[in-house]
């Protein structure tokens, strides 16, 4: 883990440029169908992770990884408790449970109360996620009904991740990207097709 974050540090001041190691993907209302729009523009060999937290209804059958995977070519999966996080690999939150990252790079679940009405919450995936990787995170938000994910945002931009939000205007439920951007969390604010070339150009420096 250290060894991880010296070399992203000495990467940065050699080149002068940032390096990524995962994106954290937040989404509610009307995300299913902007998670499939986004991710069917990455292929497999993209370098990064992809951690995402899509709200669902606690009991619901989690068929989003199946969905995903008929719509991208990169290997999406529910989470496993204390799996280790790989690079061309998308994580789904479980339903009912916080999805988070360990210093070890590891993903671990939790069931302690709610943040913003939400279990999974995107703003505990978002925050783990920041102390963990520090700049070589970026956090994406996307369509949705609450809050969840602004304050989330806000503290990857804090911790010198970078930060995308939908295009509010392009978003099927608005109020969830247009939270980050009242929290001034949000580094671009891009219509849903421009979110993946936003990340590729980030990724590939």
């Amino acid at each position: 883990m250290e060894k991880k974050k010296s070399s992203n540090a000495s990467a940065e001041k050699l080149t002068g440029k940032k390096t990524f190691d995962a994106i954290v993907v937040g989404a509610s209302a009307g995300g299913l169908e902007a998670l499939g729009r986004l991710l069917s523009e990455f292929d497999e060999r993209f370098p990064a992770s992809l951690i995402i937290v899509q709200h669902l209804y606690p009991g619901s059958p989690n068929m989003v990884a199946s969905i995903l995977n008929n719509k991208c070519t990169l290997f999406v999966k529910e989470a496993d408790e204390k799996e280790e996080i790989k690079p061309s690999t998308v994580y789904l939150a479980p339903a009912n449970y916080h999805l988070l990252v360990e210093s070890d790079r590891t993903l671990s679940f939790s069931v302690d109360e709610k943040v913003n009405y939400s279990r999974p919450s995107i703003d505990v995936l978002f925050q783990s996620a920041a102390d963990v990787y520090k700049s070589a995170l970026i956090g994406i938000l996307l369509t949705g009904a609450n809050s969840d994910g602004a304050r989330g945002m806000q503290y990857i931009k804090e911790n010198g991740g970078t930060t995308i939000a939908q295009d509010p205007k392009t978003a099927e439920v608005p109020l969830m990207p247009q939270a980050a951007i009242d929290l001034a969390a949000a580094d671009y604010i891009l219509p849903l097709p421009k979110i993946y070339h936003k990340v590729k150009d980030l990724v590939d420096g």
